[in-house]
């Protein structure tokens, strides 16, 4: 059964796009831990980040880093933390987020809602510093 994320690479649910390349997608988390958290994702369904080929480790952190310098450009905060958990969605991914604590990253704390038109509109910004 394909996981939510090969459901968004394949446009059956719709994504807060952010880039996307023939290799890998990086969209909006619509359950955010702050604004502006993106996640990154393979087109390749892999389960677990650390099963992917080195190549294409390598080629998904290379394309993070685009991410989050624009993302950086785009929401105030001191850096953008990555992190890999992996065990929410069957899908390897990468979570980069906007932070200026180290709880900023803490995946126990709820969840921000921001409303569609705020989604939009961070997509927006983050886009237009790529």
């Amino acid at each position: 059964m394909a996981s939510i994320f090969t459901k968004i690479i394949n446009g059956e649910i719709p994504c807060y796009k952010i880039a996307e390349n023939d290799k890998f997608l990086a969209f909006l988390d619509v359950f955010p831990l702050v604004h502006g958290h993106v996640l990154v994702v393979p087109k390749n369904e892999v389960d677990y980040i650390f099963d992917m080929e080195d190549s294409e480790l390598s080629a998904m952190m290379l394309f993070a880093k685009k991410i989050a310098k624009a993302q950086k450009a785009a929401v105030v905060c001191k850096r953008i933390g990555v992190a890999v958990i992996g065990l929410e969605v069957p899908h390897a991914h990468i979570h980069l987020v906007p932070m200026n604590t180290a709880n900023d990253v803490n995946f126990t704390q709820p969840k921000i809602k921001p409303t569609a038109d705020e989604l939009s509109a961070m997509a927006e910004m983050i886009i237009s510093s790529l």
